[in-house]
């Protein structure tokens, strides 16, 4: 008989087993009160009737990924950051009803005023990617960074995609957060590179969190660096995965993160759909592949996206590496006059994104109607602090 290990079981082992939880990662799937009926017939009117009820008190956020049936009672549609900025442009509004994911609703809170509320409809609308880099993990990564000797010479930049932790580490250190739009700009000020902008003082290193593919296709697609310069760090490894040595040579330290859902287009993606279409434009989200990204003909954030297909000619035709609720809905508005198609065959919505459906809005906005706010997300005092000094960073960028 083998004797048993003397090992102490991780936290990570004990969830995965069911015996263990960690509140800071785990949203919650049950609502405190019952949802409407998926069925019920008069889910849209219900909807109408508790919105005009609360009238200015409420704002309805929608985020390009959401279902039509929630968009259509989102009083702005946009990309997280775009929201969270519209969320804090409208102090007048009482309640903030976030129609997307986590760590949207938390730069929400942190953004907008203390009188404001803000609410997640679906507590279990999370972010994979997201939940990649946790404050521990992040911390533990920044120790060998010190040990190596680099720590002092690295810059974080946290995606827009990360928890209010991650964000609030990013301010703490010196970073900045960016957006898959801004991301260069957030890169070269960084490196102290971009014309005018002051830099950050001779840092010569990056720790990219937690999307290791924009990370690596803005620094080398736009700042012209080698694959060589980038290395990923793998929490669930020793010292990530890596050498002093490789930490010291490198330039970008990526987190080894990724989109569930941009990360499923492969290169036989981009080769099936041109054999299919002939002439097709391959258009991809920078969240997707380096190998996908080099083989396609435009890479650009969701509202790049949005924007290239408004001016692309008519007759013309379009494969979308983006998630599938947006390119619907794009392939439905430019029809009959140009073609848009999903890059893949496979269905690959996000599955989180998903969760706010009609019951649950139409279920947030009854009860703030009955006076109860159900599912607020807020950020902590310490926390919003350091976050908030991250974001500003970004909002500072040329």
């Amino acid at each position: 008989m083998t004797a048993p290990l003397d090992v102490e079981p991780t936290p990570l082992a004990l969830m995965l087993l069911g015996r263990e939880s960690d509140p800071r990662s785990e949203r919650g799937v049950d609502c405190p009160g019952d949802l409407p009926a998926p069925s019920d017939p008069d889910l849209v009117e219900r909807a109408r009737a508790a919105k005009a009820k609360l009238g200015e008190r409420v704002f309805v956020l929608g985020h390009h990924y959401q279902r039509d049936e929630v968009i259509e009672f989102a009083d702005v549609t946009g990309d997280s950051f775009k929201l969270a900025r519209d969320a804090a442009a409208r102090p007048e509004a009482e309640y903030i009803v976030f129609c997307g994911v986590h760590f949207m609703a938390e730069s929400a809170d942190i953004l907008t005023s203390g009188r404001q509320q803000v609410v997640l409809p679906d507590l279990a609308a999370g972010c994979s990617m997201a939940d990649m880099a946790t404050a521990e993990q992040v911390a533990e990564c920044w120790d060998v960074l010190t040990e190596a000797g680099v720590a002092e010479v690295t810059v974080p930049v946290s995606y827009m995609n990360s928890s209010a932790d991650i964000k609030a580490f990013t301010g703490r250190h010196g970073g900045t957060i960016c957006t898959s739009s801004n991301a260069r700009r957030a890169l070269e000020w960084a490196f102290g590179e971009a014309e005018g902008t002051p830099g950050s003082q001779g840092r010569s290193k990056v720790l990219f969190l937690p999307d290791q593919h924009l990370g690596r296709n803005t620094a080398v697609r736009e700042l012209g660096m080698s694959l060589d310069d980038c290395v990923v760090y793998n929490p669930h490894k020793p010292n990530g995965g890596l050498t002093a040595q490789q930490l010291r040579d490198a330039r970008m330290i990526l987190w080894r993160g990724h989109c569930s859902v941009h990360g499923r287009f492969s290169l036989d993606s981009v080769r099936d759909v041109r054999e299919r279409i002939p002439d097709v434009n391959v258009l991809v989200h920078p969240e997707c592949k380096h190998e996908v990204v080099n083989a396609a003909d435009q890479v650009g954030s969701t509202e790049h996206i949005i924007k290239a297909l408004e001016a692309a000619p008519s007759g013309s035709k379009w494969a979308v590496g983006t998630e599938l609720n947006l390119v619907r809905r794009l392939a439905e508005r430019h029809a009959p006059d140009k073609e848009v198609v999903f890059l893949d065959r496979t269905v690959c919505f996000c599955s989180t994104m998903n969760r706010i459906d009609l019951p649950h809005l139409v279920w947030a906005l009854e009860s703030l109607v009955d006076g109860k706010v159900v599912n607020r997300i807020e950020v902590d005092a310490e926390t919003e602090k350091f976050a908030k000094l991250a974001l500003e960073r970004m909002l500072a960028l040329p």
